[in-house]
Protein backbone atom coordinates (compact mmCIF):
# COMPACT_ATOMS: atom_id res chain seq x y z
CA UNK A 1 0.00 0.00 0.00
CA UNK A 2 1.29 3.46 -0.91
CA UNK A 3 2.18 5.82 1.95
CA UNK A 4 0.38 9.16 2.04
CA UNK A 5 2.05 12.49 1.36
CA UNK A 6 1.84 13.57 5.00
CA UNK A 7 3.01 12.48 8.42
CA UNK A 8 1.28 13.04 11.72
CA UNK A 9 2.06 13.43 15.40
CA UNK A 10 -0.99 11.58 16.71
CA UNK A 11 0.92 8.85 18.53
CA UNK A 12 3.10 11.43 20.32
CA UNK A 13 0.09 13.58 21.17
CA UNK A 14 -1.78 10.56 22.54
CA UNK A 15 1.20 9.70 24.75
CA UNK A 16 1.41 13.31 25.99
CA UNK A 17 -2.33 13.18 26.79
CA UNK A 18 -2.07 10.77 29.70
CA UNK A 19 -1.16 7.92 27.34
CA UNK A 20 -4.55 8.01 25.63
CA UNK A 21 -5.26 4.78 23.75
CA UNK A 22 -6.20 4.56 20.09
CA UNK A 23 -9.61 3.30 21.24
CA UNK A 24 -10.08 6.32 23.54
CA UNK A 25 -9.19 8.73 20.74
CA UNK A 26 -11.40 6.90 18.28
CA UNK A 27 -14.34 7.11 20.67
CA UNK A 28 -13.84 10.86 21.14
CA UNK A 29 -13.52 11.43 17.38
CA UNK A 30 -16.32 9.07 16.39
CA UNK A 31 -14.23 6.50 14.48
CA UNK A 32 -12.89 3.04 15.28
CA UNK A 33 -9.58 2.19 16.92
CA UNK A 34 -8.56 0.62 13.62
CA UNK A 35 -9.15 3.91 11.81
CA UNK A 36 -6.93 5.76 14.29
CA UNK A 37 -4.23 3.09 13.86
CA UNK A 38 -4.38 3.42 10.05
CA UNK A 39 -4.20 7.22 10.25
CA UNK A 40 -1.20 7.04 12.63
CA UNK A 41 0.59 4.69 10.24
CA UNK A 42 -0.17 6.97 7.25
CA UNK A 43 -2.14 4.17 5.62
CA UNK A 44 -5.41 6.11 5.63
CA UNK A 45 -6.20 9.74 4.92
CA UNK A 46 -8.84 11.07 7.31
CA UNK A 47 -11.65 13.28 6.13
CA UNK A 48 -11.17 16.96 6.83
CA UNK A 49 -13.82 16.74 9.54
CA UNK A 50 -12.03 13.86 11.31
CA UNK A 51 -8.67 15.64 10.99
CA UNK A 52 -10.12 18.78 12.61
CA UNK A 53 -11.76 16.72 15.37
CA UNK A 54 -8.42 15.07 16.18
CA UNK A 55 -6.64 18.43 16.28
CA UNK A 56 -9.41 19.89 18.48
CA UNK A 57 -9.16 17.02 20.98
CA UNK A 58 -5.46 17.74 21.44
CA UNK A 59 -5.97 21.52 21.45
CA UNK A 60 -3.54 21.92 18.55
CA UNK A 61 -3.76 23.57 15.14
CA UNK A 62 -4.25 21.16 12.27
CA UNK A 63 -0.72 21.75 10.95
CA UNK A 64 0.79 20.64 14.27
CA UNK A 65 -1.03 17.31 14.07
CA UNK A 66 -0.65 16.65 10.33
CA UNK A 67 2.56 17.58 8.49
CA UNK A 68 2.73 17.73 4.70
CA UNK A 69 5.77 16.02 3.14
CA UNK A 70 7.17 17.72 0.03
Amino acid sequence: MKKLAFNNNIKILRFMSNEMTQADLGEKVGVTRQTIAAIEQSKYSPSLEVAFRIAHIFGRPLDEVFIWKD
